[in-house]
């Protein structure tokens, strides 16, 4: 009942963070891949030893001048930069391996347009649009036969507030940290989405069967009970899932990292928002509406 009792803190945090996250993201802006605004990505490996990264950089710079060159693992370099035709990535290839001297191998090569890369965009915004809007209607409906004192489609209101609330921070922390936004990202917010509105369910859930049983004529009290009930399954739950991408974020490839970061901060907002920051907004809703009556 702590929870409850003391909401209004835990609404506070909530707000503060998300403000934090809109903050930055305004700030600082978004890292866009080549998945959004187009582009060409090489990475290369040298077998027989990496040349240094300055002077690959000045060789590529000299037919590339907006590429950008970095280094990947021990042996091998990242190179981004515009739309490439085919006479163009041979070119690149050409100075990777300085007119010849250095033995390179291409590991991997993407080059996307401008116009597929705005489409990309519109639809990643698109997607996790459909994606809110979904769950709202499907919990509205689930929970159909609850009306009182909450009607069903404040629960998918607020579950979508709960939503939104763990997917802005995440991405504020993308934003500041500077970190590649690119399809893998809207995958991990996606995911996050559906993780989080999983652990939200769980908890409503109880809430309206505590409700049919009548364990209480106070809704506050009948919410309290069911936070207490579900309070360790919720926390067991998640933290499994936290130390899996923990384990994936500091051993895992490079490629995964940032993917594995995203999923575990959202993981870990999701949590905390089912229980301090969505179910007790439930029971803040209630007592706005006995005011307004």
């Amino acid at each position: 009942m702590f929870i409850i009792f003391y909401r209004k803190i835990f609404f506070i945090i909530s707000a503060f963070a998300v403000a934090a996250a809109l903050v930055l993201m305004f700030s600082f802006g978004f890292n866009a891949g080549i998945d959004f605004t187009g582009g060409a990505i090489l990475e290369a490996e040298y077998p027989g030893g990496r040349p240094d990264v300055g002077t690959l950089a000045e060789a590529v710079k000299k037919e590339f001048p907006d590429a950008i060159v970095q280094t990947a693992g021990e042996k091998g370099v990242f190179v981004r930069t515009r739309d490439l035709a085919d006479p163009e990535h041979t070119k690149l290839l050409s100075a990777l391996s300085l007119g010849g001297t250095a033995q390179v191998s291409e590991k991997q090569f993407n080059s996307i347009g401008p116009t597929i890369g705005r489409e990309l965009r519109q639809k990643a915004w698109l997607a996790i649009a459909a994606v809110l809007l979904a769950i709202m209607c499907f919990i509205a409906f689930a929970f159909r036969k609850v009306s009182e004192p909450i009607s069903s489609w404040r629960y998918g209101g607020i579950t979508l507030v709960g939503l939104a609330h763990d997917i802005i921070i995440p991405a504020g922390l993308f934003a500041y940290l500077g970190k590649e936004v690119n399809s893998l990202f809207v995958v991990a917010l996606l995911s996050i989405l559906g993780i989080s509105v999983h652990d939200k369910i769980v908890v409503f859930d109880r809430v309206r069967e505590n409700l049919k049983l009548k364990i209480s004529k106070s809704f506050e009290e009948t919410v309290g009970k069911s936070l207490e009930q579900t309070f360790t399954r919720s926390v067991n739950t998640s933290l499994t899932t936290l130390f899996v991408l923990f384990a994936l974020w500091f051993w895992g490839p490079a490629s995964t990292r940032d993917f594995a970061l995203l999923l575990f901060t959202g993981v870990a907002i999701g949590t905390y928002s089912s229980v301090f920051f969505a179910t007790p907004l439930l029971v803040t809703l209630e007592k706005w509406q006995k005011q307004r009556a």
